[in-house]
């Protein structure tokens, strides 16, 4: 406990630094990480192959250990993530709005970093470079805490973002820490009086634990179940294409396709077209109308429920798009909803009536995505609907503060009437 109450005044003291850390020092550091992480390859290949083989004598499930594995292409997202947080505005100190209260009495709301951050985050290691990025360009600390799978390649990464810190500015010392027992979690949660904001990027499981087990703020979710819709006036090789993206490109990942509503009019014509796309590589659970149109197993209630994470996909066949737009609402987890449709006024429609973070016409779930919004880089997905929703990048991580300026303007003018505010905006 003393170990980590000291980590957490070091971070919250480093904070402080932060709020008013120039843009050039932020983005130095960010080139160093970049240096170092290109030269370093082989050792945080070496360093993740240690955790691999560990994971592979645990037993780890096949979805944590896919997303466990790093290779040449992901160090290569890796550094390309960085470059995009790099090129990205700097978020703090911007004026958000300016007013004359009066004549020389002027209020403005100014962004500001959020202080002191704990990130929580199970198997991908290069979330730790994400985080760390986004932590480093928006002027926040950050408490780190990573899943015990990668233990031998967070370490790693984490030395070459102490060595890029160490090389650029005193300012930063101190400002990510990371963590590595089960038991400084739990400490963690109890620090509300050091940290600002908690983000858990993991398992359902993690997400609800921490929901549960502390008063601060928590930014995330906890499902994934994203929904697609193909409509009556769908184009069908479109509608084809984008569900075998959803559900097929990379299925261990929230944004991934779980349900699949399909209009009655079409589903005769798609259904076994998608059965035949799939090629025998997706496990398909139908409902009743589905079961007589294609050989699959039977669909309970618990599917429409479920965040897979695997090449699995339940199916529902639906009278209109007001019963889809039903079945999405009750069943959704608010993070990533498509229509596929060639009305332009039904696509509208859905898109106003559905209540999740990221609404989609003709086009993949796995689009909403920090990085393919133009992010550079996410820290988690929020399905909140306060503070910051949907993929949370620089924007996410910001808050903001009121600064006045008078030149010796006293309330009791005002309150007497002698003098009136204007509240004029200059911006």
């Amino acid at each position: 406990m003393e170990n980590i109450i000291r980590q957490v005044e070091s971070v919250k003291q480093a904070s402080y630094q932060l709020i008013s850390t120039d843009t050039d020092k932020k983005n130095r550091v960010i080139q160093n990480l970049i240096q170092f992480i290109d030269e370093n390859r082989e050792q945080i290949l070496t360093e993740n192959k240690k955790d691999i083989v560990k994971g592979e004598q645990e037993k780890l499930s096949p979805v944590l250990l896919k997303r466990l594995i790093l290779d040449d292409n992901k160090i290569n997202d890796m550094v390309e993530g960085l470059k995009d947080v790099l090129n990205l505005p700097d978020p703090a100190g911007k004026v958000l709005a300016k007013v004359s209260l009066d004549e020389g009495l002027i209020l403005e709301k100014i962004s500001v970093p959020l202080g002191v951050i704990g990130v929580i985050f199970e198997s991908r290691p290069d979330a730790l470079i994400q985080i760390s990025s986004l932590c480093l360009k928006s002027g926040n600390a950050a408490l780190l805490k990573g899943g015990k799978e990668a233990l031998f390649t967070n370490q790693c990464l984490f030395g070459l973002i102490k060595k890029a810190i160490t090389k650029s500015d005193a300012a930063f010392k101190g400002c990510l820490q990371l963590l590595e027992s089960r038991e400084e979690i739990k400490e963690m949660l109890k620090l509300n009086e050091y940290i600002d904001l908690i983000i858990p990027r993991g398992s359902n499981d993690l997400v609800r634990y921490i929901q549960k087990n502390t008063s601060i703020p928590v930014m995330g979710h906890a499902d994934g179940i994203c929904h697609v819709y193909i409509d009556d006036s769908a184009d069908i090789e479109m509608a084809l294409s984008v569900t075998e993206d959803a559900k097929c490109q990379y299925p261990a990942v929230c944004n991934a396709l779980e349900t699949l509503l399909v209009h009655e009019k079409v589903a005769e014509q798609f259904l076994p077209q998608l059965v035949e796309k799939f090629n025998g590589q997706v496990e398909i659970r139908g409902d009743q109308a589905t079961q007589k149109i294609i050989h699959v197993i039977a669909a309970t209630d618990a599917d429409w429920k479920t965040e897979y994470t695997d090449l699995i996909l339940s199916i529902r066949i639906v009278e209109s798009m007001d019963q889809a737009i039903d079945h999405i609402n009750t069943f959704s987890s608010h993070h990533t909803d498509s229509i596929v449709t060639d009305d332009k006024k039904k696509a509208e429609e859905f898109l106003s009536r559905i209540d999740s973070s990221s609404v989609m016409h003709n086009c993949s779930t796995r689009f909403a995505d920090g990085f393919r919004y133009g992010f550079g880089a996410e820290v988690g997905v929020s399905t909140s609907k306060v503070h910051a929703r949907g993929p949370v990048g620089l924007q996410g991580l910001m808050t903001y503060k009121y600064k006045v300026t008078g030149g010796g303007h006293i309330v009791s003018d005002y309150a007497t009437g002698k003098k009136q505010f204007n509240h004029q905006d200059l911006i």
